[in-house]
C-alpha cells in the first residue's frame, strides 16, 4: 500500500481533512484536478465566518457551522490567519417581515448561537446610520476571513506533518480491492490507500461514479448555483455586515466587508448547468434595486461586476435547501471511504468540524484519536 489515506480536492475542506489525517500520524497525499489550492468554491464566496443561525435546527450545517466557527476563530488567531469578528444585521425592512425575524431569532438560539440581540428600528440606525429598517437582529459573532491565507495555513499545517500534493492530477477510476483502494489517474499512475476521502466539490459526484461498485442510488443529484458579486464605489459606511432575509436559495444580496474594509454586494441566485465564472454585465440596477430597500444611500453609487462563485447544491430551484451529505460506509458499505456532496455555504465556516467528523467515519484512524462532535 503506498499511503494510509488520499484526499481527492484541495478546496478548503479537502485541506482540513488532510491536515487532521496528517496530524492523527496518517501518511496522505492530497490529489487536485487544478493547478493550486482553493479554485473553486473555497475562493469565490463572501469569506465570512457564519454564527450559525439560518440552518434547521439538528441538522449537520447547524452542527458543524456552530462548532466549527469556534474551531476556526481559535485556528486563525493561534495561526495569524487574519480575521475579524465583525458582527452582521440581519434587517426586516417591513412588517410582514418581523415574525420571520423572530423565528430565525428562535432558530439561532436552538443552534447554540446565544449572543443573539433583536434591535428596533432606532437601535439598528444607532449602529448603522445608513441602514434602513422596520427591526434588526444583531449577530456579534459573524465574521469575516481571508480565504486564501487560511487555506494556506492549512496546506502548510498538513505538509509540516508529511502530507504530499498532487496537483493537474484527476482521479479517473477507484476501485476497492481486498482491504484497500486502487486509484488511477487520468495519467495512468496509480496510487494504493487505505481509505478515501472525496471532497471534490463540483466534482465529487463525478468522482462517486468513477468508484467500482458504488451504489448509484447513493449519488445525490447535481445543481449548480451562480451568484455573482459587485463592487461599490466611494467610502464604506457601515462597520457591520448587512443582510436582508434569506431568499428562495440563498441569504439574499447582501453587504459584506472584506479585510481592508472595502464593500462588496452580493451574490444573487442563478441556476447553471455549466462552470462559468465569467463576469456578467447588466445586472447593476438589478443589484441596486434589491440593495435599496435596505439602504437607500446605494442609488447615488456606482457599482461594477466583480467576481463570482458557483455553489454545488444537491437539491434544485423551489426545493428545501439540503443539509450537508456526509456520506460514511454506514450509508454505501464500503469500508474507510467518505464522500462529501453538497457542501456549500456555510462550508467554509465548518471546515475543520467538517474535517474532523470526516476522520470519525475511517476505520484507520482509532476512536480515542478522534475528538467525536
Amino acid at each position: 500500500m503506498d499511503v494510509d489515506a488520499v484526499v481527492i480536492g484541495a478546496g478548503v475542506v479537502g485541506l482540513a481533512v488532510a491536515r487532521r489525517l496528517a496530524q492523527a500520524g496518517r501518511e496522505v497525499i492530497v490529489v487536485e484536478a487544478e493547478k493550486t489550492i482553493g479554485v473553486h468554491t473555497s475562493s469565490r464566496n463572501s469569506e465570512v465566518i457564519h454564527a450559525g443561525l439560518y440552518y434547521p435546527e439538528g441538522s449537520l450545517k447547524a452542527r458543524l457551522c456552530v462548532e466549527g466557527r469556534k474551531l476556526l476563530y481559535a485556528y486563525c488567531a493561534e495561526r495569524g490567519v487574519p480575521a475579524q469578528r465583525l458582527g452582521k444585521l440581519i434587517v426586516a425592512t417591513d412588517a410582514n417581515q418581523i415574525p420571520k425575524l423572530e423565528a430565525l431569532r428562535r432558530r439561532g438560539i436552538a443552534n447554540g448561537v446565544d449572543d443573539l440581540v433583536p434591535l428596533s428600528r432606532d437601535e439598528a440606525r444607532r449602529l448603522e446610520p445608513e441602514v434602513e429598517c422596520v427591526a434588526a437582529l444583531l449577530s456579534p459573532s459573524t465574521g469575516i476571513v481571508d480565504s486564501h491565507a487560511l487555506m494556506l495555513s492549512l496546506q502548510g499545517d498538513a505538509e509540516a506533518k508529511g502530507a504530499r500534493f498532487a496537483f493537474q492530477t484527476k482521479a479517473a477510476a477507484i476501485a476497492p480491492r481486498d482491504g484497500f483502494y486502487e486509484l488511477r489517474t487520468e495519467d495512468g499512475d496509480v496510487v494504493t490507500c487505505g481509505a478515501i476521502v472525496n471532497c471534490a466539490g463540483h466534482g465529487a459526484h463525478e468522482v462517486a461514479r468513477a468508484i467500482e461498485n458504488y451504489p448509484p442510488d447513493k449519488i445525490p443529484p447535481r445543481f449548480l448555483a451562480r451568484g455573482n458579486y459587485f463592487t461599490v464605489s466611494g467610502r464604506t459606511p457601515f462597520s457591520h455586515l448587512v443582510y436582508p432575509m434569506p431568499v428562495e436559495g440563498g441569504l439574499g444580496v447582501h453587504v459584506t466587508l472584506d479585510l481592508g474594509g472595502r464593500m462588496r454586494l452580493g451574490p444573487d441566485v442563478h441556476w447553471v448547468d455549466d462552470l462559468d465564472y465569467t463576469p456578467i454585465s447588466g445586472q447593476e440596477e438589478e443589484f441596486r434595486a434589491a440593495v435599496m430597500r435596505y439602504w437607500p444611500g446605494i442609488e447615488k453609487r456606482e457599482i461594477a461586476s466583480a467576481y463570482c462563485g458557483i455553489r454545488p447544491k444537491i437539491t434544485g430551484p423551489g426545493a428545501e435547501a439540503a443539509d450537508f451529505r456526509i456520506d460514511g460506509p454506514e450509508l454505501h458499505g464500503m469500508k474507510n471511504l467518505v464522500n462529501f456532496f453538497g457542501i456549500e455555504s456555510p462550508g467554509l465556516t465548518s471546515s475543520l468540524a467538517l474535517a474532523e467528523l470526516a476522520a470519525s467515519r475511517l476505520d484507520q484512524i482509532g476512536a480515542r484519536e478522534i475528538q467525536s462532535l
